[in-house]
């Protein structure tokens, strides 16, 4: 896999979205300085992943060469492939937690926090038919990090 740091994907990104946006706006966008921008897609055209052509006098247009476009891609399937063993992980041991409760004799939890990480532990509660109550009952659950912890 080719390096690329994370701001040289989100300008790919964005080129790819739209071909003639201007460096202004793709400094507006990411939230990093014009000058930055410049550089980074300097680097990208080094690179050999974005060619510029000149749409007119003070316009230009970017475009993904192929192999920005491989590169771009190889990216994303990484990030979803990352967020896809995420996800089971803590999927994994949300329903650890529950099954844990349950064989207690536990029958009805609160959650504390609203992330996605919860959202997890959310449904995993109510495919085991744990009542998730509005208000702190006595067993509170939360999330720590990357794992869900009792209190």
């Amino acid at each position: 896999m080719t390096d690329i740091k994370q701001h040289e994907y989100a300008l790919l990104n964005e080129i790819a979205q739209d071909s003639k946006v201007t460096q202004a706006n793709l400094s507006a966008r990411l939230g990093i300085a014009v000058g930055s921008v410049n550089w980074y897609i300097k680097r990208l055209i080094h690179r050999g992943w974005v060619k510029v052509s000149r749409l007119d006098r003070t316009r230009l247009k970017y475009d993904l060469t192929p192999e920005g476009m491989t590169v771009f891609t190889q990216r994303a399937m990484m990030y979803a492939r990352d967020s896809l063993k995420t996800y089971a992980s803590l999927r994994s041991k949300a329903k650890l937690l529950v099954s844990d409760l349950k064989h207690q004799g536990i029958k009805s939890v609160y959650l504390e926090g609203d992330d996605e990480l919860m959202d997890i532990l959310r449904l995993t509660c109510m495919e085991s038919g744990l009542h998730v109550g509005d208000e702190p009952n006595g067993i509170v659950l939360k999330s720590t990090g990357q794992d869900y912890q009792r209190t």
